[in-house]
């Protein structure tokens, strides 16, 4: 009994040395940011880039709010940004995630033309594997053919 309770009480002093431990740079990690750098986070993040059936250009109405993104990733030199491509659930797995790396890199070719260091952005394509909505109709898969952005290192 007193060697399950000694191995208890060193678990115990070993998890709360580990817990005691600051992380820094993790994008849940807010209360070191300035109010300055959650504002410039969230507009990252916010806003997506949808695209048309079976395409994976940049449409225009989409140039101003990338370049607000450009502007908050140049100015914040430590934020790193995933953009993720994402595609309907028509064809196949192998074509919808070569599909969705190409939108990726669309909006990753437009943000470097803007400026941004390419170290600061990664791609990642999930193809059809993450909707936002579920439906086997225009309506849902207008809205899951997209670029989102997810802030992941700051």
């Amino acid at each position: 009994m007193k060697r399950l309770a000694l191995i208890l009480a060193l678990v115990m002093a070993i998890g709360a040395g580990f817990g005691c431990a600051k992380k820094t740079g993790e994008p849940g990690d807010v209360d070191e940011l300035t109010p300055e750098m959650r504002a410039a986070i969230q507009q990252i993040t916010d806003g997506r880039v949808y695209f048309a059936f079976d395409k994976f250009d940049v449409k225009p109405e989409y140039k101003d709010m990338l370049r607000g993104k450009a502007d908050l990733i140049k100015r914040y030199s430590t934020i790193r940004v995933r953009i993720e491509g994402n595609c309907d659930e028509r064809g196949t797995q192998e074509y919808n995630l070569a599909l969705g790396e190409r939108r990726a890199r669309a909006a990753y070719e437009y943000l470097v033309t803007l400026g941004v260091n390419p170290g600061q952005l990664e791609m990642l394509s999930y193809g059809k594997e993450n909707p936002v909505v579920q439906g086997s109709d225009e309506s849902a898969w207008s809205k899951n053919r997209r670029d989102d952005f997810r802030v992941v290192a700051h």
